[in-house]
């Protein structure tokens, strides 16, 4: 609302009463109003009708017919402003009734005093003013990055916005009228019961919810519930507030996860060191009494002895590959050759129900390695895809060249600048839950059954991965199967690599506007820009980009934008951007991008899609295409 002054009205049929009103209001000067009278019924539904006045103030008794009557059809007939009752002592029922029909307030004329008055009306106002407040914001629900809905105490959904569509799957049509408990099931239910307590006495409550979409994909969303009143005119409702922060607590569990790994590694390590002491003896007397223990039962008893001897010797020589790595014998290394053998034992000994799928980039690099340890990495990652499609499926080989950048490697805590090879091993097989995929690597942790794995499979390949300096991504989702990347640094080998610096396509001093909510991320590519004869000015959200983009619209000659940002989200960005210039030039990029928000980006005229973490090259390469096309 303005400052104007607030337009009060006063439905009375006895004047002196007016007056006595009227004087009050300008006694107090209440909330700078100016009061008007209108003395019967008629003349008040017609006022009233044609949404003149801020507040309504009516008597019970009008003649003929009540002000209970003129309250019910002004609320019938689409009244939002404020309406106080003036009852007569004692009328509780009427009281009732009028709080019923959506009376903002009651007063009991005998007990009415200007104080009174004035809070009462004060309430109204402010009343009014968050309405038309919540009117104000309501156009930008459907532009918010948050998903917003409200729903009811019988949990039947009122509102539902348009990110709330974009997060859930449900369209708008599709979620209004139904239960929360159709659209999907909470985890934890408990905790929605103490939320309810929470809300009813607090007006507000927030936590992390764990949720699934309409596509089954689970997420993890910041809840914040408010309890608001009459929303729709249909009573108290619960207005909820859901940020997708899924990606938020992956990036908190893999740092809680390394940590995790590195104090087991620090635990295993000492354990694997005390039970060599006491193998060491176990053995070596065990060796001794075979060469002079003769007889047959003797020597069957220590040959056994002596085979579980050196099989704890062997676990205990893999807990340490965990924990510090294997050196073995480092030369360099032609991985096609290993990968090919690799190819052929698989192919010679999986089940035939499982088709093998290779492919290899020519001129691959070399690595400096240990092929032995190498070996056992992949058959380890091979083995684990064949135990995944017990009633067949594919399993997809694949090594190419990769060059880790600055940009990349910032955006990868685990890889460092320079040349590497990057070795898929992928199957269609059953997936791994996410609660499971957490610990894949933890030393002795194992879902097979009791006797067919030491759970020491991949706590191994990680040592001998970070022996090697190398590192490993794992992704995988139920029902359609894991890929494993295992990223191996290259050498340098002359004639072998080019310098990549000099196949990279430099700027001319256009300037781009590049948007991401991640600091890093947006200083290391407004870097990288500016080394290659760039200029490159950053915004943190799609609102500053688009304050930006209208400040230097004419000196902008592309943009470069995150798909998933706060405040507002990169779709809604770039439509708005097309909006201010149809012929505006924009790469979009995002590390978590569906096939359909892609197409969706490319349907709006979006020129070029970037998936993080991209390099130096990938990024100039692409602003480069982007450049010429018209």
């Amino acid at each position: 609302m303005d400052n104007s002054p607030i337009k009060v009205l006063l439905v009375d049929d006895d004047e002196d009463d007016y007056i006595l009103t009227r004087d009050w209001f300008n006694e107090f000067q209440v909330a700078s109003c100016e009061l008007e009278w209108i003395g019967n019924y008629q003349a008040a539904s017609n006022a009233i009708a044609s949404h003149q006045h801020d507040i309504y103030l009516v008597d019970y008794r009008l003649g003929a017919r009540s002000g209970l009557e003129l309250l019910r059809e002004a609320v019938a007939n689409g009244c939002s402003s404020p309406i106080i009752l003036l009852t007569g002592k004692g009328d509780r029922e009427i009281d009732i009734e009028a709080m019923k029909a959506g009376a903002a307030d009651y007063l009991e004329k005998s007990q009415l005093t200007a104080p009174l008055l004035e809070r009462s009306v004060r309430y109204a106002i402010e009343r009014k003013r968050a309405e038309q407040k919540i009117r104000e914001q309501a156009a930008l629900l459907d532009v918010a990055t948050d998903a917003i809905f409200v729903h009811n105490f019988e949990n039947i959904i009122l509102f539902w916005n348009k990110a709330a569509e974009r997060l859930y799957g449900w369209q708008a049509e599709d979620a209004i009228g139904k239960k929360i408990s159709e659209l999907w099931d909470e985890k934890n239910k408990p905790q929605l019961l103490e939320a309810h307590k929470t809300l009813i006495q607090n007006g507000s409550w927030e936590a992390e919810l764990y949720q699934r979409t309409k596509s089954g994909k689970d997420i993890i969303v910041e809840s914040r519930w408010t309890l608001v009143r009459d929303f729709d005119k249909k009573g108290q409702s619960i207005l909820i507030v859901n940020t997708d922060i899924t990606q938020k607590k992956e990036l908190e569990a893999q740092f809680l996860r390394a940590q995790r790994l590195e104090s087991i590694g620090t635990l295993a390590s000492g354990i694997a060191h005390d039970l060599n002491n006491v193998l060491a003896p176990i053995l070596m007397t065990a060796q001794l009494l075979e060469s002079q223990l003769q007889d047959a039962r003797s020597q069957r008893l220590l040959s056994i002895l002596i085979a579980n001897t050196k099989r704890g010797a062997n676990l205990v020589k893999q807990v340490l590959s965990f924990t510090r790595g294997i050196e073995g014998d480092r030369s360099l290394l032609q991985l096609k050759h290993l990968l090919k053998e690799i190819q052929q034992v698989v192919q010679e000994t999986f089940p035939k129900s499982i088709e093998v799928s290779t492919h290899l980039s020519p001129n691959l690099l070399v690595v400096r390695g240990d092929a032995t340890q190498l070996h056992q990495v992949l058959m380890n990652l091979c083995v684990n895809a064949r135990d995944a499609m017990l009633e067949g499926g594919i399993l997809t080989i694949a090594a190419e060249n990769f060059v880790i950048d600055e940009n990349y490697a910032r955006m990868n805590l685990d890889a460092t600048i320079g040349p590497y090879i990057v070795i898929t091993v992928a199957d269609t097989g059953v997936g791994i839950p996410p609660q499971i995929l957490e610990r894949i690597f933890e030393p002795f942790f194992t879902t097979k059954e009791l006797g067919k794995g030491t759970g020491l499979g991949l706590s191994t390949v990680l040592g001998i991965l970070k022996s090697h300096n190398g590192f490993i991504n794992v992704s995988s989702q139920v029902g359609k199967g894991s890929e494993f990347k295992v990223f191996l640094p290259a050498q340098e080998v002359t004639d072998a690599l080019e310098d990549p610096e000099q196949e990279l396509p430099f700027g001319e001093g256009e300037l781009i506007l590049v948007v991401d909510d991640e600091d890093s991320i947006r200083d290391i590519t407004k870097t990288s820009l500016e080394n290659y004869n760039y200029r490159a000015v950053t915004a943190n959200d799609g609102i500053e980009a688009i304050a930006l983009y209208a400040e230097y619209r004419d000196k902008i000659a592309i943009v470069l934008t995150d798909m998933l940002m706060p405040s507002m989200d990169g779709l809604t960005t770039i439509r708005t951007l097309k909006k201010i210039n149809p012929a505006v030039k924009i790469i979009a990029i995002s590390g978590l991008a569906s096939s359909d928000k892609v197409n969706e980006a490319s349907h709006i005229g979006v020129k070029a899609f970037l998936p993080k973490p991209f390099t130096a090259k990938q990024l100039l390469q692409t602003i480069s295409v982007v450049k010429s096309s018209k």
